[in-house]
């Protein structure tokens, strides 16, 4: 067999470095696996900060800062159009084969797929998160994936339940999505081998945002129960959010100030250090499609306390988490059997398995599978795409041919402007050109012609 095809990738979304979240550390890297295997990677994502422009990352990975803001929670605002100028000039630029867009709740994402299919380019969708059927955010949200999953080549679902919830939510041929695990960097996150933890004092460990998602409100519930059970246990909790008042509330009312440590935001350079000071991590999000967090601290060696929620049983084997219900009692209880498998967990051995079991550069091998993939689609006509926005409704239908329709005139009449102006610049080059050409020929022969007067002379 002959080499593999090397692939020039253009990842897209809102949520990148220097940001920390599951989706940057997941584009990162699988973007430095893809490099190592010899593709072209480049990071498309808004401005951070002072941060904007083109710069370059570990491993030569470059990152394209666009200057455009964030509205609200990291995402930029809707334009529809805003974006196709520049991201027409990325790809062309770099000479991208395929773009790869990141998390569902990304505008910035959504545009760049939208403006890439319209210029004919392979495109594929990774959804990181799960979303409901019932609420007013859910549905939006769910009517726009539809519009852009619409027309996408191939679609990549990081746990089983969230190709069930994606194709569910866009209507996407469950032929066209595959299942892709996230991973951990296990050089990264290992256990403390210098320092062995004892058990007389159980430190329970909770690292995430600390929002409604994340079951901040379950927290409350739980923390003063098992403190009142175990008086040997002590809880550590790293991050921040709109729930954190909440906690510190808890901890005041309760007076356990001694027992409850609130960290705050916790750099992703620092996670680890907190996980190895602990026992057991508990995770009480209340949605989750796959989650990194139960990854990072099953390699440091710690035994995991979980909400059966979403993706979140299919990550570790039933020997390293114990799963309970989003419910305060069947929490408190999980927390306590947890506690009792404490003597036979050995961190060391778990850290040797979560490198077997989850490896970037296995999930980047198998991201290239869905790119060759991607490529050998047969390309289809403005007709035949438009076809297929007909179907996303009665109305929506409509209206997504028109944004495609008007989305194609504007590449259109951007690449007649482009070609004008090259036309315009050549020309003008060429005009410069000849004159100081001329210039140069008749200060020459004004030259020649005086030193031969002067000979006659």
């Amino acid at each position: 067999m002959g080499d593999p095809q090397k692939h020039r990738i253009l990842m897209v979304s809102d949520f990148f470095y220097p940001n920390f979240g599951g989706v940057e550390n997941h584009i990162y890297y699988l973007s430095q696996c893809l490099l190592n295997l010899g593709h072209k990677v480049v990071v498309a994502t808004h401005a951070y900060g002072n941060r904007s422009g083109v710069r370059y990352m570990t491993g030569g990975l470059k990152v394209y800062y666009v200057p455009w803001r964030p509205f609200v929670m990291q995402n930029t605002l809707p334009t529809f159009y805003g974006l196709l100028p520049i991201i027409r000039t990325i790809l062309i630029r770099e000479r991208i084969t395929v773009v790869h867009g990141h998390q569902a709740f990304s505008t910035f994402c959504h545009e760049a797929l939208m403006h890439a299919r319209t210029m004919g380019y392979k495109v594929v969708f990774t959804d990181h998160s799960l979303y409901g059927f019932a609420d007013v955010g859910s549905i939006h949200m769910n009517k726009v994936l539809q519009f852009t999953l619409a027309d996408v080549t191939q679609a990549i679902c990081v746990s089983h339940t969230s190709k069930e919830n994606t194709v569910l939510r866009s209507g996407l041929p469950p032929e066209k999505v595959f299942v892709i695990p996230n991973a951990v960097d296990t050089s990264m996150f290992k256990p403390a081998v210098d320092c062995p933890r004892t058990l007389e004092e159980i430190v329970i460990v909770v690292i995430s945002r600390l929002v409604y998602r994340k079951g901040v409100d379950l927290l409350v519930e739980v923390i003063p129960e098992v403190c009142r059970l175990h008086p040997n246990v002590r809880f550590i909790i790293g991050g921040d959010g709109a729930k954190r008042v909440r906690l510190e509330e808890m901890r005041e009312k309760h007076s356990l100030q001694d027992r409850v440590d609130m960290l705050g935001a916790v750099p992703h350079a620092q996670v680890r250090s907190v996980l190895i000071c602990g026992h057991i991590f508990l995770n009480s999000s209340l949605t989750e499609a796959f989650c990194i967090a139960i990854l990072e601290a099953a390699s440091c060696g710690l035994l995991t306390v979980s909400t059966r929620v979403g993706g979140v049983p299919e990550v570790l084997p039933d020997d390293m988490i114990v799963l309970a219900e989003p419910d305060p009692s069947d929490m408190v209880y999980a927390i306590q059997k947890a506690i009792y498998m404490l003597p036979k967990i050995n961190p060391q051995a778990m850290h040797n398995r979560m490198k077997e079991l989850y490896d970037w550069h296995d999930v980047a091998k198998r991201t290239e599978i869905v790119y060759d993939r991607a490529l050998k689609c047969p390309n289809q006509n403005l007709p035949e795409r438009l076809s297929r926005y007909l179907f996303c409704g009665a109305w929506a239908g409509k209206l997504f041919c028109l944004v495609m329709v008007v989305g194609y005139l504007l590449w259109q009449l951007l690449e007649l402007w482009q070609m004008i102006s090259r036309r315009c610049w050549i020309s003008l080059f060429h005009t410069t050109v000849m004159k100081k050409y001329w210039k140069i020929h008749n200060d020459i022969d004004g030259v020649f012609w005086c030193t031969a007067e002067g000979a006659n002379h």
